[in-house]
C-alpha cells in the first residue's frame, strides 16, 4: 500500500540547511496499523506531510496505491488528498459553527458528489462513529471527543486508501482518548490502513507496529 524508499527532506532558509529526514525507507501493507514515534524535532511531522502529499521530498520516491506521489503536479497532489488520503488532526480542523453533517460532507462538495448522496453517505459515517444524534449540532456545540469523532468520520466518506492520523487524542482526556482509539481499532479490524503519529506510548500500543524516528532517521 505505501512504499517509502530513501526519502530526505532539506529545508533551506537564509543560507543554511536542515535536514529534516534522512535516508528513510519503510514499507507498510494493505490493512496495517503502524504508529510514527519520536521526539520533537524527529522529523515525523515532515514524513506525515509527504505521506499526507503536503509536502514533496528533496530526494527519494514514496508510492500509494501503486501511484509514486513524490513527482505529481501541485493540482494531481490536491487531488490524492482529497480522494485517496483521510486526515485526522489533533486539532480537528473543523469549521467552526457549521453542523456536523456539513463538516462531514465537504470532503464530497470538493469531488462533485451529488447533494442527495452526500448527505446519506455522511449520515451513514456519523452513525458509525456515534453521532447518529448529533449531526445537525454545531461543531463548537459538540465535545472534543465529539469533534474528533466527526473528523473521523470526514477522513472516511472518500473511502481513502490510507488514514492519517496525527496526534489524534493530542487535545483529549484519557477516557475520550480511549473511546477514539477504540473506533481506529474497529476501522483497523475492517481493513483499514492507518498510519498515526503519537508521542504518547500508551496510545502507540493500539498501532500493531511501531515506526521510530529520531533526528531525522529509522532507529529500532
Amino acid at each position: 500500500m505505501i512504499s517509502v524508499s530513501r526519502l530526505s527532506k532539506i529545508y533551506r532558509t537564509d543560507g543554511s540547511e536542515t535536514l529534516a529526514l534522512d535516508d528513510v525507507s519503510f514499507k507498510v501493507g494493505k490493512g496495517e496499523f503502524v504508529a510514527i514515534m519520536g521526539p520533537s524535532g524527529s522529523g515525523k511531522s515532515t514524513l506525515m506531510h509527504i505521506l499526507g502529499a503536503l509536502d514533496t521530498p528533496t530526494s527519494g520516491t514514496y508510492t500509494l496505491d501503486g501511484e509514486e506521489i513524490s513527482k505529481l503536479t501541485d493540482d494531481e497532489l490536491a487531488k490524492i488528498r482529497n480522494q485517496k488520503i483521510g486526515f485526522v488532526f489533533q486539532s480537528y480542523n473543523l469549521l467552526p459553527r457549521t453542523s456536523a453533517l456539513k463538516n462531514v460532507m465537504l470532503p464530497m462538495v470538493y469531488a462533485g458528489i451529488p447533494k442527495e448522496k452526500r448527505r446519506e453517505v455522511a449520515e451513514k459515517f456519523l452513525k458509525d462513529v456515534g453521532l447518529g444524534d448529533r449531526i445537525n449540532h454545531l461543531s463548537n456545540q459538540l465535545s472534543g471527543g465529539q469533534q474528533q469523532r466527526v473528523a473521523i468520520a470526514r477522513a472516511l466518506v472518500m473511502d481513502p486508501s490510507i488514514i492519517l492520523a496525527d496526534e489524534p487524542t493530542g487535545n483529549l482526556a484519557s477516557a475520550q482518548s480511549e473511546e477514539i482509539m477504540a473506533i481506529f481499532q474497529k476501522l483497523h479490524k475492517d481493513g483499514r490502513t492507518i498510519l498515526m503519529i503519537t508521542h504518547e506510548p500508551e496510545i502507540a500500543k493500539y498501532a500493531k507496529r511501531t515506526i521510530r524516528l529520531r533526528d531525522g532517521k529509522i532507529v529500532n
